[in-house]
């Protein structure tokens, strides 16, 4: 997306012009670090370096090159999909495929891969795929209600996703899923 880009360099510019430090040197910090978790690196940004809680934030995905936001280094979701569906997984991929293409018939979006699972993002993240185990892909819907239904899963609050849904199959990825998946699209605007 192209006017997220164009976002992410502006608020890096930013951020480099309110520290007085370049993102490379914020990088260094955030690397160098003891601190490990990304809650406690984005404190540790704050307190330390007086930047922002959003400017924090930000710079630790940087550093980390997490895949929060699309940059041209960021790893692709096809580059994602060798990585995540291996081994005993690898007969998993077809579905998360299928669920990709459905996606793509939503509209415009990004995809941010993580380590275990890739996220789906417009202004917010609307979906989260990958793996749960060696014979089901996990699909984590952030929409806040959705029709009652013996496939989904509500989650308590506080959680990355409002619902889940197991798929074994790529049968499984029909019109239903497709209706929640479309909900939680329209959701994250």
């Amino acid at each position: 997306m192209a006017t997220m880009d164009k976002a992410l360099e502006t608020q890096l510019n930013n951020i480099e012009q309110r520290s007085g430090q370049t993102l490379q040197a914020l990088s260094h910090i955030v690397l160098s670090s003891e601190a490990q978790k990304h809650g406690e690196l984005v404190k540790m940004l704050k307190s330390d370096h007086g930047l922002g809680h959003g400017d924090a934030n930000v710079v630790v995905h940087y550093a980390k090159k997490s895949g929060a936001f699309a940059t041209d280094d960021a790893e692709s979701e096809s580059q994602a999909f060798q990585r995540i569906y291996v081994d005993k997984k690898q007969h998993l991929l077809p579905i998360h495929q299928q669920i990709s293409k459905a996606l793509a018939n939503l509209g415009e979006f990004e995809t941010a891969p993580k380590k275990a699972n890739i996220s789906y993002r417009r202004r917010k993240q609307f979906c989260l795929v990958g793996p749960a185990t060696n014979t089901q892909v996990e699909l984590g819907l952030n929409v806040k209600q959705l029709p009652d239904s013996p496939r989904l899963k509500a989650l308590a609050a506080g959680q990355m996703c409002n619902y889940k849904v197991r798929i074994a199959d790529v049968s499984e990825v029909d019109s239903e899923l497709i209706t929640w998946l479309q909900a939680a699209y329209d959701a994250a605007k």
